[in-house]
């Protein structure tokens, strides 16, 4: 079969998937691009704002082993007289620059595409050319959400083109039941016209049943469950210390034998051997890390374990403060920094100072380990904040990473009060006045260059805990 015969029999199979589409009553037609005001953190100085504002491409967080998702849907995609696809292109490019030197996964929502806002081969071809290895090496994954025989047509046209390396990397998944098991899926940032879709293939087909609108409530923890519950349960557990085991752990080796390797945070480890650990320490039995041979596994699994919080450890009140930092004066940012810490609740203030703390110690050793404040919170910003629903946008991205930076980067400024602690119930804030300033600078120098004090941690009932 030529190459213009596949071309047709896609167009052929497009059309097919446009009648199938509307006999379910879901219609294949783009939805209504958001506005800017529709996203917060999206300016119209934003150089590719003409494309961004559709919200055809967003970052949404994590998957289960820290590595950045990112998501292209089809049904976001206006007419194509109303899209430049080279500025499409030069955007997907744009976006995957910030993300291609650490591993991630895109998650490609099929559904949507249609006749009307198709790209034309050429330029799907031209696009494939585009992404050399600089973008495929750390890509691990390419999953495609409601696959239709549209893309296996399309398979076979771009078939001389693709590695079998590249190949073995995609995964089609008939519906969204089978991509949660593989993400953050409360993190993702799903279309509403893709949900209803699958509500509605659901329901077609005997024996499987609709997925539910809201995710069923959890089963009760085991008494040592570490991974997925909040910190006052673990706190409760742990003999009223307010460090949970698994920060405190990885934290300690990693200080002990981690702090000079290169790309730390940065890096992956076996998807096999982070679950099994998460696995050792949910049924309360011993993890050493030294079994492993690999300082990355600690890593990974200290960002799991924020990850997996029910709540964000920053809050989600948080979350609307945090986007504003790139709007306030540049001399005020520590203070505005300050003042929204302060105000956490006590816990969390607790557990943020002790992890800031030793990510500062980690930033100071950048010249051997590559992991400056600014590498750091690329890491772990979209682990300590995320809205109450759905996943932070693209354009959120910078205010968040900024002020992780920042809150790395000046430690001792900001988790400190005029009296150099903070006060008892977690109101205290720092005056901005005099000598109680001088007295954050002098205690935040100190505290920039100490590690916070390491109390042994107290054992857990059965828990896990360092070997």
């Amino acid at each position: 079969m030529s190459q213009l015969d596949l071309e047709e029999l896609a167009n052929i199979d497009l059309q097919r998937d446009e009648v199938v589409a509307a006999s379910l009553n879901t219609g294949r037609r783009p939805s209504v691009a958001p506005t800017a005001g529709q996203d917060p953190a999206l300016s119209t100085s934003h150089p590719f704002y003409d494309v961004a504002r559709h919200g055809i491409l967003q970052v949404a967080g994590q998957d289960r082993f820290g590595r950045r998702v990112v998501t292209f849907s089809c049904c976001r995609m206006p007419p194509s007289h109303e899209l430049n696809h080279k500025r499409l292109l030069e955007y997907l490019k744009y976006t995957l620059d910030q993300h291609v030197e650490k591993d991630y996964v895109i998650v490609y929502f099929h559904y949507g595409l249609n006749s009307q806002n198709k790209p034309s081969l050429s330029w799907l071809q031209s696009t494939y050319k585009e992404f050399d290895r600089k973008y495929k090496k750390n890509l691990k994954a390419l999953y495609v959400v409601h696959p239709t025989n549209f893309i296996k047509v399309l398979w076979n046209i771009f078939k001389p083109l693709i590695s079998h390396k590249f190949g073995k990397k995609v995964t089609y998944f008939s519906d969204l039941r089978e991509l949660r098991e593989h993400l953050q899926y409360n993190q993702l940032l799903v279309p509403a016209e893709v949900l209803r879709y699958d509500e509605t293939l659901g329901s077609l087909h005997q024996g499987r049943r609709t997925l539910p609108a809201k995710t069923p409530p959890p089963r009760p923890p085991l008494p040592t469950q570490q991974f997925g519950v909040s910190l006052q349960y673990l706190k409760d557990k742990n003999q009223g210390d307010l460090i949970p085991p698994v920060l405190r752990f990885t934290v300690t080796y990693l200080r002990e034998k981690g702090l000079h390797t290169e790309g730390l945070f940065r890096r992956s480890a076996s998807v096999q051997t982070v679950r099994e650990v998460q696995r050792l320490y949910n049924q309360g039995k011993p993890v050493n890390f030294d079994d492993y041979g690999d300082i990355h596994v600690p890593a990974v699994i200290l960002k799991t374990f924020l990850r997996e919080l029910p709540q964000p450890l920053l809050t989600v009140k948080a979350y609307k403060q945090i986007l504003a930092i790139t709007s306030v004066e540049s001399s005020l940012r520590v203070a505005h920094c300050r003042q929204i810490v302060q105000s956490l609740p006590e816990h969390n203030y607790t557990v943020l100072s002790y992890l800031m703390g030793f990510l500062h110690t980690v930033s100071q050793e950048s010249i051997v380990n590559k992991m400056n404040s600014s590498n750091l919170a690329c890491v772990f910003g979209l682990n300590l904040i995320w809205p109450s629903q759905g996943a932070s946008s693209l354009s959120a991205l910078v205010p968040l990473n900024l002020f992780t930076e920042l809150l790395i980067e000046y430690h001792g400024n900001i988790f400190c009060t005029p009296n150099g602690a903070r006060e008892q119930g977690g109101r205290a804030r720092a005056s901005e006045q005099g000598g109680a300033s001088r007295a954050c600078v002098n205690t935040g120098h100190l505290s920039a260059l100490a590690a916070p004090p390491l109390r042994p941690p107290h054992p857990l009932p059965a828990a896990g805990r360092l070997l």
